[in-house]
């Protein structure tokens, strides 16, 4: 049974997909908004071009977001508890994706070589998703 992460982004997650997509290479691969659904119901005046569903990959991890069931207007949406973990086999692409998420967002560790790995850093990207970035133990 596999278990896909699905994030909700109160509103901003056509930007969220769009600074994936530039960030860590991330593709859409399904989107539907709310006037595409065929549930009408759940539709309230104003939310016909929010997302209902989308679905969106990261090199083989499939992610799911939406703008359903989180306040509307509620830019400031808090993910606590968890964080997304990138294992990349490049320094190189390790620093772009970390100066990406980091764009408006918070450094929590800078990307810096590490004792248990070759590099590692936490950022919180600008929609409050935590990224911990890990470069392979094996590069130097």
């Amino acid at each position: 049974m596999p278990v896909i992460t699905t994030l909700g982004f109160a509103g901003r997650t056509e930007e969220a997909l769009e600074h994936y997509r530039h960030a860590l290479d991330a593709e859409t691969v399904f989107l539907m908004r709310f006037r595409d659904s065929p549930d009408q119901s759940h539709t309230q005046p104003g939310m016909e071009d929010m997302i209902f569903h989308a679905t969106f990959r990261i090199d083989g991890t499939e992610f799911m977001a939406s703008d359903v069931g989180y306040a509307r207007g509620a830019a400031d949406a808090v993910f606590a508890g968890f964080s997304l973990a990138l294992r990349l086999s490049s320094i190189d692409r390790a620093k772009l994706a970390f100066q990406a998420l980091a764009d408006q967002g918070q450094i929590v560790i800078p990307l810096a070589k590490s004792a248990f790995t070759s590099w590692y850093g936490i950022v919180i990207d600008r929609f409050g998703v935590s990224w911990k970035i890990n470069v392979d133990g094996n590069l130097k």
